[in-house]
Protein backbone atom coordinates (compact mmCIF):
# COMPACT_ATOMS: atom_id res chain seq x y z
CA UNK A 1 0.00 0.00 0.00
CA UNK A 2 2.59 2.83 1.06
CA UNK A 3 4.97 1.58 -2.32
CA UNK A 4 1.47 2.15 -4.24
CA UNK A 5 1.08 5.42 -2.68
CA UNK A 6 4.34 6.45 -2.85
CA UNK A 7 4.31 5.84 -6.95
CA UNK A 8 1.65 7.61 -7.11
CA UNK A 9 3.38 10.55 -5.62
CA UNK A 10 6.23 10.34 -7.85
CA UNK A 11 4.26 10.11 -11.20
CA UNK A 12 1.71 13.14 -10.37
CA UNK A 13 5.23 14.85 -9.56
CA UNK A 14 6.72 14.37 -12.46
CA UNK A 15 3.87 15.27 -14.07
CA UNK A 16 3.12 18.61 -13.26
CA UNK A 17 6.72 19.68 -12.63
CA UNK A 18 7.76 19.58 -16.26
CA UNK A 19 7.39 22.67 -18.03
CA UNK A 20 8.86 22.64 -21.59
CA UNK A 21 11.72 25.22 -22.16
CA UNK A 22 9.52 26.87 -25.08
CA UNK A 23 7.41 27.73 -22.07
CA UNK A 24 10.62 29.51 -20.11
CA UNK A 25 12.85 30.64 -22.48
CA UNK A 26 11.98 33.94 -23.60
CA UNK A 27 12.10 35.42 -27.41
CA UNK A 28 11.19 31.71 -28.04
CA UNK A 29 9.20 32.45 -31.46
CA UNK A 30 12.38 34.67 -32.42
CA UNK A 31 13.05 32.97 -36.10
CA UNK A 32 15.58 35.41 -36.82
CA UNK A 33 18.01 38.19 -36.23
CA UNK A 34 16.76 41.58 -35.42
CA UNK A 35 18.92 44.04 -36.53
CA UNK A 36 17.23 47.34 -35.78
CA UNK A 37 14.07 48.13 -33.75
CA UNK A 38 11.66 51.04 -35.64
CA UNK A 39 11.02 52.37 -32.49
CA UNK A 40 11.37 56.06 -31.24
CA UNK A 41 12.90 57.71 -27.91
CA UNK A 42 10.87 56.53 -24.82
CA UNK A 43 10.10 59.98 -23.19
CA UNK A 44 7.64 59.94 -20.32
CA UNK A 45 4.53 62.09 -20.46
CA UNK A 46 2.80 63.68 -17.07
CA UNK A 47 -0.45 62.67 -15.33
CA UNK A 48 -2.49 64.12 -13.21
CA UNK A 49 -1.36 62.84 -9.48
CA UNK A 50 1.94 62.86 -10.24
CA UNK A 51 4.59 64.24 -7.90
CA UNK A 52 7.02 67.21 -9.61
CA UNK A 53 10.38 68.34 -8.21
CA UNK A 54 11.04 71.62 -10.07
CA UNK A 55 15.08 73.00 -9.35
CA UNK A 56 15.68 76.69 -10.68
CA UNK A 57 19.01 77.87 -10.29
CA UNK A 58 19.71 81.44 -10.89
CA UNK A 59 23.12 83.50 -11.60
CA UNK A 60 21.26 86.87 -11.24
CA UNK A 61 21.17 87.90 -7.88
CA UNK A 62 18.11 90.19 -8.31
CA UNK A 63 16.33 87.76 -10.10
CA UNK A 64 17.05 85.38 -7.16
CA UNK A 65 16.27 87.25 -4.46
CA UNK A 66 13.06 88.08 -6.34
CA UNK A 67 12.01 84.12 -6.93
CA UNK A 68 14.32 82.79 -3.64
CA UNK A 69 16.13 80.93 -6.13
CA UNK A 70 19.89 79.13 -5.80
CA UNK A 71 22.69 81.75 -6.17
CA UNK A 72 25.65 80.30 -6.37
CA UNK A 73 28.17 83.27 -7.27
CA UNK A 74 26.65 85.40 -4.26
CA UNK A 75 28.01 82.80 -1.28
CA UNK A 76 31.02 82.31 -0.05
CA UNK A 77 32.63 79.10 -1.33
CA UNK A 78 32.44 77.26 2.27
CA UNK A 79 28.87 78.34 2.71
CA UNK A 80 27.85 76.76 -1.18
CA UNK A 81 29.53 73.48 0.03
CA UNK A 82 26.44 73.05 2.66
CA UNK A 83 24.02 74.96 0.21
CA UNK A 84 21.24 73.21 -2.38
CA UNK A 85 19.03 74.32 -4.84
CA UNK A 86 15.54 75.47 -4.09
CA UNK A 87 13.79 72.31 -4.72
CA UNK A 88 10.10 72.34 -4.63
CA UNK A 89 7.54 69.25 -5.09
CA UNK A 90 4.33 70.13 -7.14
CA UNK A 91 1.33 67.67 -7.02
CA UNK A 92 -0.54 67.31 -10.49
CA UNK A 93 -4.13 67.92 -10.12
CA UNK A 94 -6.89 66.20 -11.84
CA UNK A 95 -6.73 68.46 -14.56
CA UNK A 96 -3.38 67.76 -15.28
CA UNK A 97 -2.18 71.53 -13.82
CA UNK A 98 0.58 72.77 -11.44
CA UNK A 99 0.63 76.14 -9.72
CA UNK A 100 4.19 78.13 -9.75
CA UNK A 101 4.53 81.10 -7.60
CA UNK A 102 4.69 84.53 -9.48
CA UNK A 103 3.68 82.42 -12.72
CA UNK A 104 0.66 81.02 -12.03
CA UNK A 105 -1.02 78.03 -13.17
CA UNK A 106 0.83 75.98 -15.83
CA UNK A 107 -1.32 72.65 -17.71
CA UNK A 108 1.34 70.00 -18.15
CA UNK A 109 -0.70 67.18 -18.41
CA UNK A 110 0.52 65.14 -21.42
CA UNK A 111 3.97 66.83 -21.65
CA UNK A 112 7.55 65.01 -20.95
CA UNK A 113 9.77 67.32 -18.35
CA UNK A 114 12.16 69.06 -21.19
CA UNK A 115 8.70 70.47 -22.78
CA UNK A 116 7.74 71.95 -19.03
CA UNK A 117 11.13 72.87 -18.44
CA UNK A 118 10.79 74.84 -21.86
CA UNK A 119 7.11 75.93 -20.59
CA UNK A 120 8.56 77.76 -17.51
CA UNK A 121 11.51 78.96 -18.93
CA UNK A 122 9.65 80.93 -21.25
CA UNK A 123 7.37 82.32 -18.65
CA UNK A 124 10.37 83.38 -16.82
CA UNK A 125 11.83 85.39 -19.79
CA UNK A 126 10.18 88.55 -19.00
CA UNK A 127 11.86 88.58 -15.67
CA UNK A 128 15.26 88.42 -17.07
CA UNK A 129 17.64 90.53 -18.73
CA UNK A 130 20.76 88.48 -18.69
CA UNK A 131 21.37 84.72 -18.88
CA UNK A 132 18.21 82.80 -17.90
CA UNK A 133 18.09 80.46 -15.09
CA UNK A 134 18.87 76.32 -15.44
CA UNK A 135 15.71 74.72 -14.51
CA UNK A 136 15.44 70.81 -14.11
CA UNK A 137 12.45 69.03 -13.94
CA UNK A 138 11.86 65.18 -12.14
CA UNK A 139 8.80 63.08 -12.07
CA UNK A 140 9.65 61.67 -8.22
CA UNK A 141 6.73 58.99 -8.36
CA UNK A 142 8.01 57.18 -11.90
CA UNK A 143 7.18 53.62 -9.91
CA UNK A 144 5.90 49.92 -11.61
CA UNK A 145 4.32 47.40 -9.44
CA UNK A 146 5.28 43.78 -10.59
CA UNK A 147 3.16 40.99 -9.52
CA UNK A 148 2.45 37.16 -9.75
CA UNK A 149 4.91 34.53 -10.97
CA UNK A 150 8.21 36.61 -10.05
CA UNK A 151 10.92 35.59 -7.75
CA UNK A 152 10.24 39.38 -5.93
CA UNK A 153 7.42 40.54 -6.37
CA UNK A 154 6.81 44.44 -4.91
CA UNK A 155 6.90 48.19 -6.37
CA UNK A 156 10.17 49.57 -8.11
CA UNK A 157 11.24 52.77 -8.67
CA UNK A 158 12.89 54.30 -12.31
CA UNK A 159 15.68 56.72 -11.58
CA UNK A 160 15.66 57.93 -15.37
CA UNK A 161 11.89 57.70 -15.82
CA UNK A 162 12.73 54.64 -18.50
CA UNK A 163 12.12 51.30 -17.74
CA UNK A 164 10.71 48.44 -20.53
CA UNK A 165 8.60 45.33 -18.59
CA UNK A 166 12.16 43.49 -19.31
CA UNK A 167 13.82 45.89 -16.97
CA UNK A 168 10.91 45.50 -14.67
CA UNK A 169 10.79 42.36 -14.65
CA UNK A 170 14.77 41.86 -14.08
CA UNK A 171 14.24 44.10 -11.08
CA UNK A 172 11.49 41.92 -9.58
CA UNK A 173 13.92 38.83 -9.86
CA UNK A 174 12.84 37.49 -13.43
CA UNK A 175 9.93 35.07 -13.79
CA UNK A 176 9.44 31.93 -12.27
CA UNK A 177 9.55 29.16 -14.27
CA UNK A 178 5.91 29.14 -13.75
CA UNK A 179 4.97 32.04 -15.03
CA UNK A 180 3.37 32.46 -18.57
CA UNK A 181 5.59 34.61 -20.98
CA UNK A 182 2.68 34.49 -23.75
CA UNK A 183 0.26 36.13 -21.69
CA UNK A 184 1.86 39.41 -19.58
CA UNK A 185 -0.81 41.41 -18.23
CA UNK A 186 0.12 45.39 -17.84
CA UNK A 187 -2.13 47.75 -16.56
CA UNK A 188 -1.87 51.51 -17.08
CA UNK A 189 -4.48 54.32 -16.15
CA UNK A 190 -3.87 56.55 -18.95
CA UNK A 191 -3.84 60.93 -18.41
CA UNK A 192 -7.37 60.81 -19.02
CA UNK A 193 -8.30 58.71 -15.77
CA UNK A 194 -9.09 55.38 -18.40
CA UNK A 195 -7.87 52.18 -17.27
CA UNK A 196 -6.33 49.74 -19.54
CA UNK A 197 -4.92 46.62 -19.84
CA UNK A 198 -2.37 45.20 -22.65
CA UNK A 199 -1.72 41.59 -23.06
CA UNK A 200 1.88 41.35 -23.82
CA UNK A 201 3.80 38.07 -25.47
CA UNK A 202 7.52 38.24 -24.59
CA UNK A 203 7.94 35.08 -27.71
CA UNK A 204 6.76 38.11 -30.10
CA UNK A 205 9.40 40.11 -31.82
CA UNK A 206 6.49 42.87 -32.05
CA UNK A 207 6.87 42.94 -28.16
CA UNK A 208 9.11 46.05 -29.24
CA UNK A 209 6.41 47.83 -30.64
CA UNK A 210 4.06 47.28 -28.23
CA UNK A 211 2.57 50.23 -26.25
CA UNK A 212 2.91 48.51 -23.31
CA UNK A 213 7.02 47.46 -24.05
CA UNK A 214 7.79 50.98 -21.98
CA UNK A 215 6.23 50.93 -18.47
CA UNK A 216 4.48 54.29 -17.46
CA UNK A 217 4.58 55.79 -13.82
CA UNK A 218 2.38 53.28 -11.78
CA UNK A 219 1.87 50.20 -14.26
CA UNK A 220 1.25 47.19 -12.95
CA UNK A 221 2.73 43.98 -14.22
CA UNK A 222 1.12 40.65 -13.59
CA UNK A 223 2.71 37.34 -14.30
CA UNK A 224 -0.01 34.76 -14.89
CA UNK A 225 0.69 30.94 -13.82
CA UNK A 226 1.25 28.68 -16.30
CA UNK A 227 -0.74 25.38 -16.90
CA UNK A 228 2.29 23.38 -14.70
CA UNK A 229 1.16 25.42 -11.88
CA UNK A 230 -2.32 24.81 -12.42
CA UNK A 231 -1.27 21.47 -12.53
CA UNK A 232 0.73 21.69 -9.58
CA UNK A 233 -2.19 23.09 -7.22
CA UNK A 234 -4.96 20.71 -8.53
CA UNK A 235 -2.71 17.23 -8.37
CA UNK A 236 -1.35 18.45 -5.13
CA UNK A 237 -4.14 19.29 -3.64
CA UNK A 238 -5.86 16.21 -4.20
CA UNK A 239 -3.28 14.21 -3.46
CA UNK A 240 -2.83 15.44 0.43
CA UNK A 241 -6.76 14.62 0.74
CA UNK A 242 -5.98 11.16 -1.20
CA UNK A 243 -3.13 10.39 0.94
CA UNK A 244 -5.00 12.70 4.58
CA UNK A 245 -7.72 9.64 3.54
CA UNK A 246 -5.60 7.00 3.07
CA UNK A 247 -3.75 7.90 6.70
CA UNK A 248 -6.99 7.59 8.37
CA UNK A 249 -7.42 4.18 7.11
CA UNK A 250 -4.50 2.43 7.73
CA UNK A 251 -4.73 3.86 11.49
CA UNK A 252 -8.63 2.64 11.84
CA UNK A 253 -7.72 -1.01 9.78
CA UNK A 254 -4.18 -1.14 12.43
CA UNK A 255 -6.71 -0.18 15.31
CA UNK A 256 -8.95 -2.77 14.36
CA UNK A 257 -6.61 -5.33 14.15
CA UNK A 258 -4.70 -4.52 17.34
CA UNK A 259 -8.20 -4.97 19.04
CA UNK A 260 -9.17 -7.85 17.20
CA UNK A 261 -5.69 -9.82 18.47
CA UNK A 262 -6.30 -8.96 21.87
CA UNK A 263 -9.87 -10.29 21.82
CA UNK A 264 -8.79 -13.50 20.61
CA UNK A 265 -5.83 -13.69 23.07
CA UNK A 266 -8.51 -13.73 25.94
Amino acid sequence: MKKYSFLLTLIAGLIVSCSPVKDVAYFAQFTKEINSVNESLFDARIKPKDLLSITIVSTEPEASRRYNLFTPQAQEITNSLNSQPTIQSYLVDNEGNIELPILGVLNVKGLNTKEVEALIEERLKPYFTGEMPIITIRILNYSVNVLGEVLRPGRFVSNNERITIFEGLALAGDMTIYGRRDNVKVLREAANGERVIYTVNLNDRKIFNSPAYFLEQNDVVYVEPNQSRANSARYGAAENHRISTLSVLISLATMATTIYSITRTR
